[in-house]
């Protein structure tokens, strides 16, 4: 629970608040988170994730613990407030932090500056301190959760807090104006005054003991109980105007122990009066005195909202572990979003490449398609024009190929003939006779196709087919193969950087387990 030191803020690289939002990120649900699980939600660029963790843990912005059962790491409240105050600065709220004004049981007050000059006080929640142990029992900011963190508790502390200040300053109450909130820290107007507690002397103590009652049954009357309404939640300026602070203890009136709570309040103001101004009344309101008029109570939900604030997307999802996360990744969104313009505007050419490298298909025009789907057609009408040979033709034929087509083994013969030929002429003639004599044979058997090539051919037709209908593919389809499988590779190179850059971490390991191996031989041959 040291002092804020806000030097190493502005040295802290976009690396390092990725890995304090990934440290935060795990406490969700771990209470020591694994070097592990913080490099997976950190996915830094290059890796690494274990070399900034030590230089974090070298400024206290995150705490190293380890034990028999885990080791890892949790967020510091140096940490947390590093967190808070670089979303404040990236929403332009504040851009400098000066001294520390008032440090309370379970809170700390800075100045703080806007970029415009305003001056503002932040506030920053600390639950957990040794003076406000018992909070869990006192507060239902927990409800039905069994164990859970201080840094948690704070946040929820401030959310409250800042709804409260909210609607009592619509609502005209003496509260200084909120202006932001992130985390467990409240931003609002600075009040030049000073606390109840340090003010020795009043000019009128009857007036101002007066408007505090007032104050208090207008709450009531509000359905509202401040439940710490003391002088060091008071604070006066110079002209005794009343500003009220510290609202995160309110409790409705229709709470069980609301008329406790209420004769508390007032109870506080008259002690006080009577021990430091000398000043007793017999004039103060009771919880029966309170008339109802409005209902802020149930306006105000326990966990901080209102209705009105419902409808605003800012408090609906208030800013937690991933609002960091989303500031830093807006610059690789936009990257994103580049690239897939930057894809749209490929020509369909380069995308028909890319698609005959993925599926090895071919991407025919139109016009083609059409003239090769009029050819197949006109072949289509010819075959059917064309009559098959008849049976007894079929077998004339066959019988004329084997007397015509010799043997193997018939060379000798052949000689002979082509002998006789030389000295007879006449059979010479008669012979190429034979040859020119095709009987059944017309131009309608000359076009007949066998059996086996016309399988053939409806085959590669069909394949042929096939093709046709592969290539025409959407141009959507084709850019989302491609986009996926950019993907992919882009996934495998940055899981590998990451693996290369986390080496150091197994180095480390292997270097220890070295060392224990090392020690445990020594003490053997030391014994004997």
């Amino acid at each position: 629970m040291g002092k804020l030191n806000v030097v190493v803020l502005r040295y802290l690289s976009r690396d390092d608040f990725r890995v304090l939002t990934a440290v935060e990120m795990g406490m969700k649900n771990h209470e020591i988170v694994p070097v592990s699980l913080l490099s997976s939600i950190a996915s830094l660029k290059h890796g690494g994730c274990n070399k900034v963790l030590r230089e974090l843990v070298k400024h206290k912005l995150v705490a190293y613990e380890r034990s028999r059962a885990v080791q890892g790491y949790r967020l510091n409240n140096g940490g947390y407030d590093y967190l808070a105050l670089k979303t404040l600065c990236a929403r332009e709220v504040l851009i400098s932090v000066g001294n520390q004004m008032g440090v309370g049981k379970e809170s700390d007050i800075y100045i703080v500056a806007s970029p415009n000059g305003e001056q503002y006080a932040m506030k920053l929640h600390r639950l957990g301190r040794t003076s406000f142990r018992n909070l869990k029992n006192k507060r239902d900011y927990h409800q039905h959760r069994k164990n859970v963190s201080w840094l948690y508790l704070s946040r929820l502390s401030a959310m409250k807090e800042y709804a409260y200040m909210k609607v009592l300053y619509e609502r005209g109450f003496p509260v200084p104006k909120p202006v932001d909130y992130n985390r467990h820290a409240i931003v609002m107007e600075f009040i030049n005054g000073y606390p109840l507690c340090q003010v020795h002397k009043l000019e009128d103590p009857s007036h101002l003991y007066n408007e505090f009652m007032e104050l208090i049954v207008k709450l009531a009357n509000h359905g509202l109980i401040h439940g710490d309404f003391n002088e060091f939640n008071l604070m006066l300026d110079d002209h005794d105007h009343i500003t009220m602070i510290d609202f995160p203890q309110m409790v409705s009136t229709s709470h069980l122990n609301a008329e406790w709570y209420f004769d508390r309040d007032v109870k506080c103001i008259r002690d006080f009066f009577a021990r430091r101004y000398n000043y007793e009344s017999e004039l103060y309101p009771t919880f029966k005195d309170v008339k109802r008029s409005c209902s802020l109570d149930i306006d105000v939900s326990a966990s901080g909202f209102t209705k009105d604030m419902e409808r605003d997307s800012a408090l609906l999802h208030p800013a937690g572990p991933d609002e960091e996360d989303d500031d830093e990744e807006e610059e690789s969104d936009d990257e994103e979003a580049t690239d897939e313009e930057e894809e749209e505007e490929v020509d369909i050419d380069e995308y028909k490449h890319a698609m005959l490298e993925l599926e090895g298909l071919k991407i025919s025009d139109p016009t083609a398609d059409k003239h090769e789907e009029q050819s197949e057609e006109k072949e289509e009408q010819k075959e059917t024009e064309t009559t098959s040979p008849a049976v007894g033709e079929e077998e004339e034929e066959q019988k004329e190929t084997e007397t015509t087509s010799p043997a193997v083994g018939e060379e000798e013969p052949g000689k002979e003939l082509s002998e006789a030929e030389d000295e007879c002429p006449e059979l010479g003639d008669l012979s190429a006779a034979n040859k020119d004599f095709k009987p059944f044979r017309d131009s309608d058997s000359l076009l007949q196709m066998a059996e086996h090539m016309r399988r053939r051919r409806t085959d590669s037709e069909g394949t042929v087919g096939s093709m046709g209908s592969c290539s025409t593919i959407p141009l959507e389809v084709v850019r989302q193969k491609v986009r996926r499988q950019l993907s992919k590779q882009q996934k495998a190179a940055q899981r590998r950087r990451l693996q290369k850059g986390e080496a150091n971490l197994v180095t480390s390991v292997r270097r220890e387990n070295d060392s224990n191996i090392k020690c445990s031989m020594e003490s053997d041959s030391f014994w004997g």
